[in-house]
């Protein structure tokens, strides 16, 4: 038997930063955001010893523990140490980890991956763990244990899915509020996105202890400020189906989120967006942090194929996607039922026989 667990990656339209401490602690924060259909995966396989073999598909690399050694954090998918010492797993296994993402493209792949692991880990051991749960336990795992600077909103994106507006009242107090957003708006919407790869990776840790750092200067707690403002104003857009409104809160949004920190954009990353939007584009974001990975930019729809084309010629990666309405999930999987053999049919015209 496998146990396999499955995670969404997310897009935020608004409040990124807000989720992260000291703001959201003394000033409380708020999020927007949707998971899209790119996942993390993480497949179980039970063994009959007391050897845990990791396996990450992605940066093709094994890592073996034995059940009855202290686990050791090295710098070697650290990660899945942490799950398995959070999930007290004591039962050899194999472990496959894979990702439609890489690191630092800002759809939060790490925190997506955890969510993945440790959903397949409670299924396999049977604990039940609902999504505030889950993403606590998530949260706690990569912040508190492996002291990975971020903020909130990742593990409760993945965990819940959807559309989300989630608040962030002091430490440890979250709130996912599911936004009821009618289907046509929700295709319209997806219509006249764009998801653009900028060809560069960021070390979200790095970006994020400088916006920590400049918390206390007036311009960027002021930018911060907005930025959480504008996530309340965009709800509201959304939900109303003012999706021209929403792009343009989404260029208000970018624009104040570069006052947190010089490393949260670059000149590449400035020259994509500028082009798009001289192309017809009304606003888009970097998503993430910062620094590169993924930018998201709104268009109508008569100007959608000359951003696009814009976007390409001056480097950019357009990614196909859609939105997914479901979080996490775990389920089984019966390895008897992948036996090669054989397929017989019998019908009114005679009887076949598929061999495999």
């Amino acid at each position: 038997m496998v146990i396999r667990g499955r995670a969404p990656l997310r897009i935020s339209f608004g409040g990124g930063g807000t989720d992260v401490e000291p703001f959201c602690v003394e000033q409380g924060g708020a999020i927007i955001g949707s998971t899209i259909n790119k996942y993390a995966y993480c497949s179980i396989v039970p063994r009959e010893d007391d050897q845990i073999i990791v396996h990450s598909l992605d940066f093709d690399m094994t890592v073996k523990y034995n059940t009855k050694e202290n686990y050791v954090y090295d710098g070697r998918l650290d990660l899945v140490t942490a799950a398995l010492k959070a999930m007290q797993i004591d039962q050899g296994c194999e472990v496959y980890l894979q990702c439609d993402a890489p690191p630092g493209s800002g759809l939060g792949t790490s925190s997506t991956v955890m969510v993945a692991l440790l959903i397949a880990m409670a299924r396999w051991r049977g604990v039940e763990l609902d999504g505030y749960a889950l993403a606590d336990l998530a949260y706690g795992v990569e912040r508190k244990d492996l002291k990975i600077d971020g903020g909130y909103q990742d593990q409760y994106a993945s965990t819940f899915g959807g559309f989300n507006f989630i608040e962030f009242h002091g430490r440890n107090h979250v709130v996912v509020n599911p936004l009821r957003i009618k289907k046509d708006i929700i295709h319209e919407l997806q219509y006249n996105l764009l998801l653009c790869y900028t060809g560069n990776i960021h070390v979200s840790a790095n970006i994020i202890k400088d916006q920590v750092k400049n918390y206390e200067k007036k311009d960027a707690f002021d930018a911060m400020c907005e930025v959480k403002a504008l996530a309340y104003a965009m709800k509201d857009e959304l939900l109303r189906g003012n999706l021209h409104s929403f792009g343009k809160l989404l260029d208000y949004g970018w624009q104040s989120k570069k006052r947190m920190s010089s490393k949260i954009t670059n000149p590449q990353i400035d020259e994509l967006y500028e082009e798009a939007l001289k192309a017809g584009a009304l606003g888009g974001k970097l998503l993430g942090a910062g620094g590169g990975g993924y930018l998201l930019m709104y268009c109508p729809y008569n100007v959608k194929h000359k951003v696009a084309a814009r976007m390409e010629q001056v480097g950019g990666q357009l990614a196909d996607w859609n939105f997914e309405l479901r979080g996490a999930q775990a389920w089984m999987a019966d390895e008897n039922r992948w036996d090669y053999g054989e397929v017989r049919v019998k019908n009114a015209n005679g009887e076949y026989t598929f061999r495999f």
